[in-house]
């Protein structure tokens, strides 16, 4: 018998470094943009976690329905789940009194049983399988809780004394660790993605505070509705200037 390859197109962007670029500044106006309802328009945690998780469920509704990859959809709902990430942190760190690290662990703990459910329900959580609406159900449950996750974390390092640009550096220099290991070495790619994915909300964070923070608290003290509004214009410049194509699986039949 004689086998053939059939490609699946998946309704996620293909990995490669553009993603990373985007996936950064997108959580980096997470930062801003949560802080900007919660803190700057004084809507509290509360009210800015049901503003932004409620358009969070619309348009990953829209996307779980979407036939095929609509690179604007996605990232805005990307964008969606780290501004949602973003309040909902503070809430469980700041409103709820569980402090930083506490609230890092229980969302530690949170996201590795999603990612835990996944494997078991589907046997991978790679994301060249994001082909059907259960999987993908999976992975944005997953990437909610990675966003909500990075905010507390962090925020936590850089109350701990390495400041907004020191945790920001901290922060990319792991970064630059794993894409060492990615391109150097066999360790699961899996795994790797899971782990960039993951830290480059604290680093998004970290550069949003850094941007608009007192300048006596670390920051530059630039307007938080001015830096979301600059980070979404490039944003949606790259989405028009650089080609978004999705990723694939081969599946193998005979």
């Amino acid at each position: 018998m004689s086998t053939q390859d059939h490609i699946t197109l998946s309704k996620v962007p293909e990995v490669i470094f553009t993603f990373w670029v985007i996936k950064i500044a997108a959580t980096t106006l997470g930062e801003t943009g949560g802080d900007t309802v919660s803190m700057t328009m004084d809507l509290g945690y509360l009210t800015g976690t049901a503003i932004f998780l409620s358009v969070l469920v619309v348009l990953a509704a829209l996307q779980i329905r979407a036939k095929k990859f609509h690179p604007f959809l996605y990232w805005g709902t990307i964008t969606a789940s780290t501004t949602a990430g973003t309040t909902m942190a503070d809430y469980a760190t700041r409103s709820m009194g569980i402090g930083y690290p506490g609230g890092s662990v229980l969302l530690l703990v949170s996201l590795m049983a999603i990612l835990a459910l996944w494997y078991w329900s589907q046997g991978s959580v790679a994301v060249d399988t994001v082909t059907t609406p259960k999987v993908e159900s999976f992975y944005w449950a997953t990437i909610t809780m990675s966003q909500t996750l990075g905010t507390a974390l962090g925020d936590w390092v850089a109350d701990s004394g390495f400041g907004y640009d020191g945790g920001a550096i901290l922060f990319g220099t792991i970064l630059a660790a794993i894409a060492g290991l990615y391109f150097w070495t066999k360790m699961s790619r899996v795994l790797l993605f899971w782990a960039a994915f993951i830290l480059t909300r604290p680093l998004g964070a970290t550069i949003g505070d850094y941007l608009d923070k007192p300048i006596e608290e670390g920051g530059l003290d630039i307007s938080r509705p001015l830096a979301t509004a600059v980070i979404g214009v490039f944003i949606i410049a790259c989405l028009l200037l650089i080609p978004q194509r999705p990723g694939q699986q081969a599946e193998k039949s005979t």
